[in-house]
């Protein structure tokens, strides 16, 4: 959908919009662009809601994730950022709630989700000049989108994807329970994946 010269949107709006409509083409940096403009703004709205820096920081990658998956549904009624902020306090709302009710602790939900996790995995022995640039645009669009990670997330996701340690050896790297890892490596490559799944078309 395109924008029309009498555009209700701010010229800020607008310059979301059109970031939005690159990162459905598959521009991948339009996808680190808009988590440029509205990571520590989410990051602080979520703060303020959990009072918990750490939960703050996996709820913020949870929502540009969601986001990401459903771009193509964003329209340009009202701005990006009010569409953004409400995936993200509408996600920490059912946090809030879950932690409340004490349901399924994240790390179990982690230990069921551990066979998802040849979807972001690049390696491969046998590739054809195809593919060997498709596996290339993907290496460089997530070292991209990666460097937009707040500095834990990105250890993490260079550790196990770039560097390929274990889940193990990470945990003993960093002096951090397994548990911890293996969650947060899950909001990690759901996030990731999301982006990847919308754009591997376009390559």
């Amino acid at each position: 959908m395109e924008l029309g010269s009498e555009s209700h949107l701010s010229d800020k709006a607008q310059k979301d919009y059109k970031l939005v409509q690159s990162a459905i083409d598959g521009d991948q940096k339009a996808y680190a662009g808009l988590m440029e403009r509205y990571r520590d703004s989410i990051y602080f709205l979520l703060l303020k809601m959990v009072n918990n820096k750490d939960d703050a920081d996996d709820l913020t990658i949870e929502a540009f994730g969601k986001a990401f998956k459903n771009l193509h549904q964003y329209t340009p009624n009202f701005a990006f950022s009010t569409w953004l902020f409400k995936i993200a306090s509408n996600n920490c709302i059912d946090f809030i709630r879950r932690k409340k009710k004490k349901m399924l602790s994240i790390d179990r939900r982690q230990e069921t989700e551990d066979g998802h996790e040849s979807s972001i995995h690049l390696k491969s022995d046998m590739l054809d000049p195809e593919e060997k640039f498709v596996k290339k645009q993907k290496i460089m669009m997530l070292h991209e989108l990666v460097k937009k990670l707040k500095p834990r997330y990105r250890t993490l996701v260079e550790l196990r994807y770039f560097k390929e340690l274990s889940y193990e050896e990470i945990a003993d790297q960093l002096d951090i329970p397994l548990g911890t890892v293996k969650a947060q490596l899950f909001r990690a490559r759901e996030f990731l994946f999301n982006v990847l799944k919308n754009v591997e078309d376009k390559i």
